[in-house]
């Protein structure tokens, strides 16, 4: 024993100071004072009483520095429990409220477009069956429908690999999709690719030529004399069809003339559409300007997106326009809907159906045309949207319908809306990503809409895209909310400050003029958000692992706990 560890009471005994029990308690002391504060402890019950104390304290003050949050108490902690239960009716709001937004977004916008179109001679086919899967864009969908289910079965999982991407390699659920897809498209009929495709600067099929498939035209002149016993697709500066297309017709063209017989459809993409010849279907077209002239016929119907419209020739049936400038000099066998700024009918003119028109100016109708009925004008009203009741019952909607998008993803993906939240403060990187993003995703959709195999690919992607823009705002709403209300791990609170602070970036969205802005630069500022936390999820996390402590050496004779080390 030595005087610093014991010292001595009145009747002269030595016994133990706290600071020495401290170091044996805690095992610092070397292995011979341990063996005799041991061996002393053994005899003094004094001593052995302060060391049981010096232990008690000490167990208490490591429980305290690892106690990582203080536990509530039971009323405080009863009434957390009775507010995160009572989040749940949230959902049944959110779901009603979405309900009637999908109720009203039928009604107002959906219903009135399907009975337009049954008017226009679409029949009960809806446009979308109508413009695809029905030969207007190809014929080989029948073909593809074996690739489609595969495809679906391979995206279903793809999502199962990558939600139990911890049970799975990544670099095999690759090999296990690239193969699938591989696999797939070893299953496409031969058929589906049953077309005829031609390339250069000047295209012609000939006038005694005829081909006897679908036929794929690129280039800067095109022109079809002959019979093609098949779809035609143009894509060039000027297209002449003179001869005979037993299909339909799709053209994506600066100038696209119809001079011959088209069995089939039409469908336009074009700066200007001229018919002088005969469409024995109908005719659908995105264009600055449609000329039927006076030896032009069409048998369906005309469903028109133009600025200007002259009508010399004939339509079989209805027309359904919304067009800048009507010219009618021509016969209608069917019913006029159209808007737009003026209506002019000549004198030649001869409608056998009624005429409904909304415009900025009333129609100007010579009183030598043949109409079955007066025209029913309605003028419109440009008033601003804040002015209109409706628009704010469409905010609320909308604002429901963001709720319940927000709710649903925070559920289904929390550590991923988390990690994005995060990545909204990373400002440079996430606006320069988002712009990319923004600009980027549909450019390269659109690419891969242009090959055949590519088309579904395409599609799907901009949809992802388009979706994505409204999570985008979620993200920046999220954000803003936890600058008012605070930082949250946990997922409900999260989505209460989503909620708040969504509402506030709606509010700030409609506003005039700056309304737009705002929205735009929180859709690219989100998306960027987004893809950073995708970047850094598929990111390989190797270089950025932290290392271990450098642990030194223990020194020779060092006691751990009062025993020499092995």
């Amino acid at each position: 024993m030595t005087e610093d560890d014991h010292l001595p009471d009145e009747a002269g005994t030595e016994h133990l100071d706290e600071m020495s029990g401290l170091l044996y308690i805690e095992r610092q002391l070397e292995r011979v004072r341990a063996q005799e504060i041991s061996a002393h402890v053994q005899d003094c019950a004094a001593c052995r009483t302060l060391l049981r104390a010096l232990e008690r304290e000490s167990r208490l003050l490591t429980r305290a520095m690892l106690e990582e949050e203080e536990a509530l108490p039971a009323r405080l902690a009863q009434f957390h429990e009775r507010a995160r239960r009572s989040m749940q009716w949230i959902w049944t709001v959110a779901f009603g409220l979405a309900a009637t937004g999908v109720y009203a977004l039928y009604t107002t916008y959906i219903e009135p477009w399907q009975d337009q179109l049954d008017k226009a001679g679409f029949g009960g086919s809806n446009l979308l069956s109508l413009l695809i899967f029905q030969g207007a864009l190809w014929k080989g969908w029948q073909s593809m429908i074996t690739l489609l289910e595969v495809l679906a079965l391979l995206t279903v999982a793809g999502f199962a690999l990558i939600f139990f991407r911890r049970r799975v390699r990544r670099g095999s659920a690759l090999a296990i999709m690239l193969a699938g897809f591989c696999a797939a498209l070893g299953l496409q009929p031969a058929s589906a690719f049953a077309s005829e495709m031609r390339k250069a600067d000047s295209v012609v099929v000939e006038r005694d030529e005829t081909v006897k498939t679908d036929l794929f035209l690129m280039g800067e002149h095109i022109r079809v004399d002959g019979t093609v016993d098949g779809d035609v697709y143009v894509f060039g500066h000027d297209v002449s069809v003179n001869g005979r297309v037993k299909g339909d017709i799709i053209g994506f063209a600066q100038q696209l003339q119809v001079n011959g017989q088209v069995d089939g459809n039409v469908r336009a993409f074009t700066n200007t559409l001229t018919i002088r010849g005969t469409v024995a279907r109908n005719v659908l077209t995105f264009d600055q300007t449609v000329n039927l002239e006076s030896n032009g016929k069409i048998a369906g119907s005309l469903t028109i997106f133009v600025e200007s419209l002259n009508l010399d020739g004939e339509v079989g049936r209805d027309i359904l326009s919304m067009a800048k400038h009507i010219n009618i000099n021509g016969k209608v066998n069917g019913a006029i809907q159209s808007r737009g700024e003026a209506l002019t009918i000549g004198s030649s003119a001869e409608v056998h159906g009624p005429i409904q028109y909304k415009g900025d100016k009333p129609p100007d109708v010579s009183p030598r045309a043949k109409l079955v009925s007066p025209v029913d004008y309605q003028k419109l009203e440009h008033k601003p949207h804040y002015m209109e009741g409706h628009y704010y019952v469409w905010q609320v909607i909308w604002l429901a319908a963001f709720v319940l998008f927000g709710l649903v993803l925070f559920q289904l993906m929390p550590q991923f809306t988390k990690d994005a939240v995060a990545n909204v403060e990373r400002y440079g990187a996430s606006f320069g990503l988002g712009v990319l993003v923004f600009f980027g995703i549909p450019i390269a959709a659109i690419i891969a809409c242009v090959t055949v195999v590519g088309l579904f690919v395409g599609i799907s992607t901009f949809f992802i895209w388009y979706a994505a823009l409204y999570y985008a705002q979620l993200v920046v709403g999220a954000m803003v909310g936890e600058w008012l209300m605070g930082r949250s791990n946990e997922t409900w609170p999260l989505i209460g400050r989503m909620i708040v602070g969504i509402v506030l970036v709606r509010l700030a969205t409609v506003l005039p003029i700056a309304g737009g802005w705002i929205k735009f630069g929180v859709m690219v500022w989100g998306l960027g958000a987004i893809s950073l936390a995708l970047y850094n999820r598929f990111q390989p996390s190797i270089a950025g692992t932290p290392s271990a402590p450098y642990t030194p050496p223990m020194p020779p004779n060092t006691t751990v706990g009062g025993m020499q080390p092995a």
